[in-house]
């Protein structure tokens, strides 16, 4: 049983992109669906589908390459089940100067830190994405 599955879909996606796969599919759950509507969104995936298999539902995340380059440089995953970090709106900084996003866990959903910093909330930072 996996522990953490937010770290798992991170490190399928990281694994895909080192061997520049063109999609992956990870079990679905509605946060590690918001999570890669938020990577969609920002550019880092090309598209993300809810699909439905004999054995149950999945994500397919179609990751997005730039002249056989991954448009992702870096995904790291920030709080996890043993330690959650937590930040107030007013500490949320910018990821590598803007050229990346942090995905926050927010009270009024999963949204980015420029999103956050917008609506003035803070939260659980799961993962940047550079």
């Amino acid at each position: 049983m996996n522990t953490d599955p937010i770290a798992d879909m991170l490190n399928r996606i990281r694994t895909a992109k080192a061997v520049s796969k063109p999609a992956i599919d990870v079990p679905f759950s509605k946060m590690k669906y918001e999570i890669a509507s938020r990577l969609e969104k920002e550019g880092f995936v090309e598209k993300v589908l809810r699909k439905k298999k004999q054995n149950g539902r999945f994500l397919r995340i179609l990751l997005k390459y730039e002249d056989g380059e991954s448009a992702i440089t870096e995904i790291r995953r920030i709080s996890s089940p043993g330690q959650r970090i937590y930040t107030p709106k007013k500490d949320l900084s910018r990821t590598k100067g803007g050229a990346g996003v942090t995905i926050i866990s927010t009270s009024k959903g999963v949204m980015t830190d420029k999103e956050a910093r917008e609506k003035g909330v803070g939260g659980e930072v799961l993962c940047e994405v550079w």
